[in-house]
């Protein structure tokens, strides 16, 4: 079963929380239930209690999907990281979650004001010792009915493809992968997503539909700018975008081929001040929607 759904980085930004700032959290809720979303992610705005989340969701009849988890994996041990993940695993079960979004960010630039080039980059032996542990908290959510499911991202030890076919050699069976199209579009300098799901299709479970403005990515390139200095110029929007360079058809065939199951998450973060998000997650969802349809994915 395909489900869709959305981030409400789209109204309120998590990483520049001025980004939306003024949008009430009840808008956001309404919003995302009125385009027609299955279920939303993670945000700063939402409860940290499991059962006040359940029913902050419930209250709009939308899923809690998943959020977040920050891993420091390359300088914590795996024993100091089961004890830091285990409440964020808590919450997820008490919603009926079935995947945990998860990142290294111990040495990522993502967050600061400093350029996104300039990401870090772990040596051969290096990736090998960190894939092991992250295997090892994969195994450890497995075993309570969690899919871990590894989001690669820019400014960060896995971005680009040739990063994403190391980390992903070097963990196993119980590490899953969220293939993020924008970000797979944006860590490859623009070139197509598609190979890089199609590779590793069987252990993705979990997918998230952003788009990228080539030419504000270029300019982020070109001027060393940060990542949230992209963000903030608007470098990712949602499918259907005429300024987005990611094609989308492809990807959905892919994931129809394989009878992928599980969510296809709108994640596009732009300021909502200059890109209404009513407006733009409404055109994002019919044209997933309008996609999913032509090749049979439903």
């Amino acid at each position: 079963m395909i489900l869709f759904g959305t981030n409400p980085i789209a109204w309120a930004n998590d990483d520049d929380q001025t980004l939306g700032a003024h949008i009430p959290t009840d808008q956001i809720l309404a919003e995302a239930a009125e385009i027609g979303f299955d279920g939303i992610e993670n945000g700063h705005r939402w409860p940290a209690d499991p059962e006040e989340l359940r029913q902050l969701m419930a209250s709009y009849d939308l899923a809690f999907i998943s959020g977040w988890h920050s891993l420091n994996l390359l300088t914590h041990s795996v024993e100091a990281e089961k004890a830091a993940i285990q409440p964020h695993l808590d919450r997820l079960k008490h919603n009926g979650c079935k995947v945990c979004i998860v990142c290294e960010t111990s040495n990522s630039v993502q967050g600061l004001d400093v350029a996104v080039n300039t990401a870090p980059v772990l040596s051969p032996d290096a990736m090998a010792t960190f894939g092991a542990k992250v295997e090892e908290i994969a195994a450890y959510c497995a075993d309570q009915g969690i899919a871990l499911v590894y989001h690669h991202h820019m400014g960060t030890v896995v971005e680009t493809p040739e990063e994403i076919d190391a980390f992903m050699a070097a963990t196993g069976p119980a590490t899953k992968l969220l293939f993020d199209a924008g970000h797979a579009y944006f860590g490859a300098h623009g070139q197509d997503p598609a190979p890089v799901l199609a590779k590793y299709i069987d252990r993705v479970a979990h997918v998230h539909a952003k788009n990228v403005r080539p030419a504000v990515m270029a300019e982020v390139r070109s001027k060393g700018l940060s990542f949230m200095d992209g963000v903030r110029a608007g470098v990712f929007t949602v499918p259907g975008d005429t300024e987005g360079g990611v094609a989308f058809g492809p990807l959905l065939q892919i994931l129809k081929d394989a009878d992928y199951q599980g969510w296809i998450v709108i994640e596009a973060e732009q300021d909502p001040d200059e890109r209404n998000p009513f407006e733009y997650q409404s055109l994002g969802l019919k044209t997933l929607k309008s996609i999913a349809s032509e090749v049979g994915l439903t």
